[in-house]
Order: C-alpha cells, then sequence, then structure tokens
C-alpha cells in the first residue's frame, strides 16, 4: 500500500483494524513479531515499540537487553486470512538501541545501508526471486511428515498435482497483499511447487520474500499440509532453491543490457558477474546457511555445484537468460530458500559493486553441461567448486574481508559463532545413517 505514517493511521481508523503485527527479522532470517492494538500504532510511530533483544537469535546481551521496533509504513498490509470484522495488519519494522541508535545488527538495516551504497553512485538493484518450496502431509498428532502429497514431476497439473488449489490460494492470498505474481506451477520433485513474484528493488524483495515464506507456510497449514523451505528435505530428488534474478538500473535504464551482440551482455553487467563469482565462496555460507543445504548443492539434481557463468545454460552457477532489452539480468542459481534474504542481497549487491569499482574481468563463459564433465574435464576449464559443506563455506566466509564489512562486525561475528556452533553439534551427532550401516557390520 506504501502508506506515510498519517495514512496509516487514517486507514487503520476507517477500516476496522483493531490489531497490529510488528515484524521484523533475526540473523538466521526467522520472522518474528510483537502485535500491538490499533490504539498504540500511533505510540509506536513515534517512539517505538520495546522488546526483549536478549531472547533474539544474535542480537544483544542480556546487559543491554531493551531494543526498540519502529514501524516502517509503507509495509503496512491486511492479513487476509484473519477475521475481517476487527481486521488485522502486519507492519515491518526496523530495529534500534534503547538510546534510539540504530541497532547494527539488523538484517534488514545491513540491506538499507548497502542499498544506500548503491544509491549514492546512482544505482538502483533490482530483484527477482523463485522460491520453491515442498508440501507434506502431517501425522495423526499434527507433526509435518516427508510423505508427499502428490506423485506429480514438472509443470504437472490435477489430478495429478494434488497440491493445485493450495498454491492457488496462496498466490491469491499474496496479490491481496500486493503481490504482483508471475508464474506459479509445480516444481520437478513430488510435491515440489515454486511461485514467482514481479522483479522490484532490493529491500522490497527481501521483505517479500519474508512475507512470501509465512504465506505459504500458513495456506498450507489451513489445507492440511506443512510447507517446508528446508533445502533438501528428500534424497534421491532435487532440492528447494532460490534463484536470485538481478540488475542494476540508472536513471530508469537497464545497466546490464546493451553488449557487442543481441545475445550478449554489458560490460557493466560483466564486472558485475565477475565480483559475483569473485565472492560466491564467502558469500555461500550466507546464502545456503544450512547443513542440509549443502545435500543440496550436489550434481545431478539441477543444483550449481562449479563457479562457472554461461548464457541460457542452466547447469552454471550464474547464467544470463535469454536477453530481452530492458529485461536483461543475472540468474544466481545457487541461493537457497532458507537464507537470510536481507544478508544475501546486501552481499550480492556489494559483491557486484565490487566487480565495478576493480573493474575485474569477467572469464570465458562454460558453454556445456557442467553436469556431465569429467574429472579430467573440469581440470582442464580450471573451474573451481562451491564450498562442498558448511564447514568449509564458514572458512570461506572468513577469509574474505568483504563478508565482514558488509555485515558488520556485530552480524558477522554473532551469525558466525552459532554456525560453527551448528556444525560442532552436528558433527558430534550419531545419525541413524550410522547406525543402519555400522551397527551390525562391526
Amino acid at each position: 500500500m506504501n502508506l506515510s505514517k498519517e495514512e496509516c493511521l487514517k486507514f487503520v481508523k476507517e477500516n476496522d483494524v483493531r490489531f497490529i503485527r510488528l515484524q521484523f527479522t533475526d540473523i538466521y532470517g526467522r520472522m518474528k513479531n510483537i502485535a500491538i492494538t490499533d490504539k498504540q500504532l500511533a505510540n509506536a510511530f513515534q517512539n517505538g515499540v520495546m522488546f526483549d533483544g536478549s531472547a533474539v537469535a544474535g542480537f544483544s546481551g542480556i546487559e543491554s537487553s531493551d531494543m526498540f521496533l519502529f514501524p516502517d509504513p509503507s509495509t503496512f498490509s491486511i492479513i487476509p486470512w484473519r477475521p475481517q470484522q476487527g481486521k488485522v495488519a502486519r507492519i515491518i519494522c526496523d530495529i534500534k538501541n534503547h538510546d534510539g541508535s540504530q541497532f547494527e545488527g539488523d538484517p534488514r538495516y545491513i540491506l538499507k545501508r548497502t542499498i544506500k551504497k548503491a544509491q549514492d553512485l546512482g544505482y538502483t538493484f533490482q530483484v527477482g526471486p523463485e522460491c520453491e518450496f515442498f508440501m507434506f502431509y502431517n501425522d495423526d498428532e499434527g507433526q509435518p511428515t516427508t510423505i508427499t502429497h502428490d506423485s506429480a514431476s514438472y509443470c504437472d497439473l490435477a489430478p495429478i498435482d494434488l497440491g493445485e488449489n493450495t498454491r492457488r490460494e496462496i498466490c491469491i492470498v499474496l496479490e491481496e497483499m500486493g503481490f504482483e505474481i508471475e508464474t506459479s506451477h509445480h516444481e520437478t520433485a513430488a510435491g515440489q511447487h515454486e511461485i514467482d513474484f514481479r522483479y522490484t528493488d532490493a529491500l522490497t524483495a527481501a521483505d517479500s520474500i519474508m512475507t512470501f515464506k509465512m504465506v505459504v507456510k500458513i495456506i498450507a497449514q489451513r489445507n492440511g499440509l506443512h510447507a517446508t523451505f528446508m533445502p533438501k528435505p528428500l534424497p534421491g530428488v532435487n532440492g528447494s532453491g532460490m534463484h536470485i534474478n538481478m540488475s542494476l538500473t540508472k536513471n530508469g535504464n537497464n545497466l546490464f543490457s546493451g553488449g557487442q551482440t543481441q545475445s550478449d551482455i554489458s560490460d557493466t553487467a560483466k564486472q558485475f558477474a565477475a565480483g559475483l563469482l569473485n565472492h560466491i565462496k564467502g558469500i555461500t555460507a550466507i546464502a545456503n546457511p544450512l547443513i542440509n543445504s549443502y545435500k543440496r548443492l550436489q550434481p545431478g539434481f539441477e543444483a550449481p555445484v562449479h563457479i562457472a557463468w554461461s548464457h541460457m545454460n542452466r547447469s552454471p552457477l550464474l547464467r544470463v537468460p535469454a536477453p530481452r532489452g530492458e529485461g536483461t539480468r543475472l540468474e544466481l542459481r545457487s541461493p537457497d530458500p532458507s537464507c537470510n534474504p536481507y544478508f544475501t542481497l546486501a552481499l550480492l549487491l556489494e559483491a557486484g559493486l565490487d566487480g565495478l569499482n576493480r573493474n575485474l574481468s569477467l572469464p570465458d563463459p562454460v558453454n556445456v553441461n557442467i553436469y556431465t564433465l569429467t574429472a579430467e574435464q573440469e581440470e582442464n576449464l580450471k573451474l573451481e567448486r562451491l564450498p562442498s559443506n558448511l564447514l568449509f563455506a564458514l572458512e570461506e566466509m572468513k577469509k574474505d574481508p568483504l563478508i565482514q564489512s558488509t555485515l558488520g562486525s556485530h552480524a558477522f561475528n554473532k551469525y558466525l559463532t552459532a554456525k560453527v556452533l551448528e556444525w560442532e553439534d552436528y558433527d558430534n551427532s550419531v545419525h541413524a545413517w550410522e547406525i543402519e550401516k555400522y551397527l551390525k557390520a562391526y
């Protein structure tokens, strides 16, 4: 709705809005909220709403735990599935410390800071995410299973695609909340779906990703299903990615279009792409944040493994979909939907800007199916690989100074510490696979 504070207060008063959910995101990319009544909204705009920052992952210590949510009125939206008498709305918030200073670890602020850097150079970062997810049955106790609700594959339809009605309802709700849905369809694996929404500026895109994940989970639940953005819930099938389409504009013009030939991209696009490839190893711990993320990044399941680019070819990490003038864009295929979108988009923008600033050269495209390369062919092409697990990704993250400068020391250190502990917990656990493989054999 893109309202001002005054317009927001007027709309709430005139449209029987009784409750407002103040939403924000922790460092892991998980949505949180505090609810207030309509009578408290004006004060929230003016003075913020206090919450315990020490209870939120990666925020503050208990000795300085009082933090404040400040609603951004431009993100106001009615929640369509809540009662329409005494409506419920949501507003996404920015976070400040108790002394009124900006909280440096607020993921939304970190992205806004990078966007401001690009804007000072005259650039607008445009983003279009492609979010995939699975829907599964719940058991008799209401707990999620990994039993799929259909046996459909790519772009199948009912009656094979049993998720068609739920997907339709998700799209309708999203449109009621201001999304412009471009496409929705069944994905390759049974129970897997994709919904794509319109290209927009990076901050709106990150806010939209968080809203999208909330809506998908709630509407699936209302239909007796569990939706998950876990990257690889099932072995032997494709995992869920979040391909990110991106471009830079200046004065309303797409700076990625206008190469030497119709199928080419501009020098700006090539330098931006070179920056992405140069920093992608360090970015991977953010764009693929779970131990499970690396079960998706395996050969043979339509997820990238090698650091390479190409025109149209879907096997490399970075591809250029068929250029269409102002629609020319880069598509990064490694991120998955479990990531924190504010961190991820901030890092991709910073990496691209670094490519422009240093006039980095893009290597030759790899125009073959990388999935089928032999070890010898891979070596001849001098292809590097993405980190193969979270521990290796964290090591790459520590080596790249751009990651810390973008996230800031607070978010960088909190995230790194938490993820190292996560890996150690996993590494010290005995898993069902080990019991099945070794218990009887040894």
